[in-house]
């Protein structure tokens, strides 16, 4: 007991950036996995599309915001994207064939992260 007591807990630290890694990886993974099981599987398709709004939502609503510290053309492409993404993933809804533009766009942004990341 007293070894568990007194032994060096391990933390992870995660960056912001980290963060977003990690759901953009996760999200990405389920729309993957989804549209690999085709219409069988409609309902985790659906929700893995919902997510990802989700996900996309939150990033247009922190680009936007006046105190946002990334300069304005890369905000300005960050919201772009939101709005390309909501709007394919009402195409996506009706064939599930078109996934995988959601899942390059995904994973362009998590190359750019890994990127940042590297770099600092």
């Amino acid at each position: 007991m007293t070894k568990t007591a007194y032994a060096a807990t391990q933390n992870t630290v995660r960056t912001p950036r980290g963060i977003e890694y990690e759901a953009f990886a996760r999200i990405t993974h389920r729309l993957k996995s989804s549209a690999e099981k085709g219409r069988n599987e409609f309902g985790q398709l659906a929700q893995a599309i919902h997510e990802n709004r989700q996900l996309w939502t939150l990033l247009a609503a922190d680009v936007a915001a006046a105190e946002n510290g990334l300069p304005a053309g890369l905000r300005a492409r960050i919201f772009y994207l939101y709005e390309f993404t909501n709007q394919h993933s009402r195409k996506v809804l009706k064939d599930p064939d078109e996934v995988g533009v959601l899942v390059e766009i995904n994973t362009a942004v998590m190359r750019g992260l890994r990127q940042k990341a590297e770099a600092a």
